[in-house]
């Protein structure tokens, strides 16, 4: 009789990453594009945004840093490469188009950290790193779109980068729920705890002074 796929894992993962003492929230790509009917990468995803807005909220409540991921191109595609070429959609996000700006109810504020990127990692060919590191960042907190692509991505430079990383299930989503629950399921047995918005609120609420 085949194993059971939890059972399978567990025999070589299963391990928790547990918190770390000096998180930071990320919200990855919360673009117009993924809300638009009209824009190919639309999906459902009103509730993954809700979520966030709600752990963010608490964020900045409890003095946690923030920080904003934005995907931008110039008008041309020229500093898109390869992603650009593979994935037709990103023209979504060329800087001007109503599909590149962060989605309704993300108005960034002045104390948050904007990354723009080109590549799915938030931390590829950015100053992410650099900047956590100066804050004496230890635990990076993962939210956004998509589950797939961009937050699998940063989760696994997050890890590879040395910090512990956490990333959030209910504050994430992406185009079928297939692929987003196959890369929750993989990021937590290999890179990161997967963890639900409410033991993330817990965990963010032991800040509070």
């Amino acid at each position: 009789m085949s194993q059971n796929l939890d059972d399978n894992y567990k025999l070589a993962y299963g391990k928790k990453a547990g918190f770390g003492k000096r998180p930071a929230l990320i919200l990855i790509d919360f673009a117009h594009a993924y809300f638009d009917p009209d824009c190919p990468l639309y999906a459902d995803v009103d509730d993954a945004l809700a979520s966030a807005l709600r752990i963010r909220k608490l964020a900045h409540e409890v003095g946690i840093p923030v920080v904003l991921t934005e995907v931008t191109y110039q008008k041309s595609g020229i500093n898109g490469g390869r992603f650009m070429e593979k994935a037709k959609p990103l023209g979504a996000f060329i800087k001007g188009k109503s599909t590149a700006e962060f989605a309704q109810g993300l108005v960034p504020l002045e104390n948050e950290i904007i990354v723009s990127k080109q590549y799915p990692s938030a931390f590829f060919g950015t100053s992410l790193t650099s900047t956590l590191t100066s804050l004496g960042i230890d635990n990076v907190v993962l939210t956004g779109l998509t589950t797939s692509g961009c937050v699998r991505a940063s989760c696994v430079d997050s890890m590879s980068h040395g910090f512990i990383t956490t990333v959030v299930s209910d504050a994430c989503g992406d185009r079928h729920q297939e692929p987003h629950e196959a890369n929750l399921f993989d990021m937590n047995a290999k890179y990161a705890d997967v963890v639900s918005e409410g033991e993330i609120t817990q965990f963010f609420e032991t800040f509070r002074a």
